[in-house]
C-alpha cells in the first residue's frame, strides 16, 4: 500500500546515466522504475518527436481492456477499450489528440494491441485541453514493455506497479515530470 490518502502529485524524473529511463515516486515516498520517450524528456515537445513532456499534466481518465482482466480498482474514471478505439494523431485535423473509432481517415493509433502495452492505459492531460497543432498528441501511463523499452514520448510502468498505484490516482491526481 502507498499510503492512506490519494497522491495529489506523482512525480517522474530521468533516471542518472539513462535518458529514456525514469523514476516515478509519489509523495517523496515509494518509487517506481518506469520507461520515458525514446527522446528522453524535453521542454520543447513535438509530434513525432519521441519525447516525454518536461511539465505537470492532470491526469484527466482511463482505459483498460475488458478481456485482459476486471476493472482496476481506482477512483478513476475508466472506460473499456473497444476493438476500434483509435487516437488522432494528425496535427491538422479537427479530432487531433482526441479518440477515435478505426478505421479513422487520417493517421491514428490502435488503442487495442496485439501487444499488452495499453491493456491499462491513464490519459495525460497533455495538449488536449488547449490543443495546438504539432504539440504531440496521446501522452499516457501504460504498461511497460519488458526491460523498460522506450516508449514514443509515454511514461510506462509494470502491470503490478500499475495495479498498486492506479488505486490511488483519481481526477485530482497530476503527474509532474520535472527531468
Amino acid at each position: 500500500m502507498i499510503g492512506p490518502l490519494s497522491p495529489s502529485v506523482i512525480t517522474v524524473r530521468r533516471k542518472p546515466g539513462h535518458d529514456s529511463r525514469g523514476l516515478l515516486s509519489v509523495g517523496g515516498g515509494i518509487g517506481f522504475d518506469v520507461a520515458l520517450g525514446k527522446g528522453g524528456i524535453s521542454a520543447f515537445k513535438r509530434e513525432g518527436d519521441g519525447a516525454t513532456p518536461r511539465t505537470e499534466m492532470a491526469v484527466l481518465h482511463g482505459y483498460w481492456r475488458a478481456d485482459k482482466g476486471p476493472r482496476p480498482e481506482t477512483a478513476l474514471p475508466m472506460r473499456p477499450i473497444r476493438h476500434d478505439a483509435g487516437w488522432c494523431d494528425a496535427p491538422w485535423h479537427a479530432a487531433y489528440n482526441r479518440p477515435v473509432r478505426l478505421p479513422f481517415p487520417q493517421s491514428a493509433e490502435t488503442m487495442w494491441r496485439t501487444d499488452d502495452l495499453y491493456d491499462i492505459v491513464l490519459v495525460l492531460d497533455w495538449n488536449i485541453g488547449r490543443r495546438q497543432a504539432g504539440r504531440g498528441s496521446a501522452i499516457f501511463m501504460h504498461l511497460a514493455r519488458p526491460g523498460y523499452l522506450p516508449t514514443e514520448g509515454c511514461i510506462a510502468l509494470k502491470r503490478r506497479d500499475m495495479l498498486r498505484l492506479i488505486q490511488f490516482v483519481s481526477s485530482f491526481t497530476r503527474v509532474a515530470v520535472i527531468g
